[in-house]
């Protein structure tokens, strides 16, 4: 992440803090509002966005849906509609990157023997 929150985990947060916090640009988050109906962060005079806690949450599990685990956006919404927005705890060693290594080394694998 991109640095330490200046807040506590219960304060709310606006977007160019979230944006910080997160290391996602603020664009990102104003596109995502529009396409996952559970992102309903409160809006003030003006506009000014105000992230509650849990929209905090959804954020961080979007991004790791998206950016880390592979999901598509139109994944993210069938998800979230079917769970919720409770977090989806991943098996244990089911990170992304080792996934994609494991497939990688199979079709290696696969190519080396039709070489053969």
């Amino acid at each position: 992440m991109a640095g330490a929150p200046d807040k506590a985990d219960t304060a709310f947060r606006t977007i160019g803090e979230l944006s910080r916090e997160t290391g996602l640009p603020q664009h990102i988050l104003r596109y995502w509002e529009t396409r996952f109906p559970q992102l309903r962060p409160l809006q003030r005079a003006g506009k000014r966005r105000y992230y509650r806690p849990g929209d905090v949450a959804l954020v961080r599990r979007i991004d790791a849906l998206l950016n880390r685990e592979g999901y598509t956006i139109k994944g993210v919404q069938q998800l979230l509609a079917t769970k919720g927005a409770a977090p989806v705890t991943p098996a244990p060693g089911a990170d992304g990157a080792a996934r994609l290594r494991t497939i990688r080394d199979a079709l290696a694998e696969a190519l080396r023997r039709d070489a053969i």
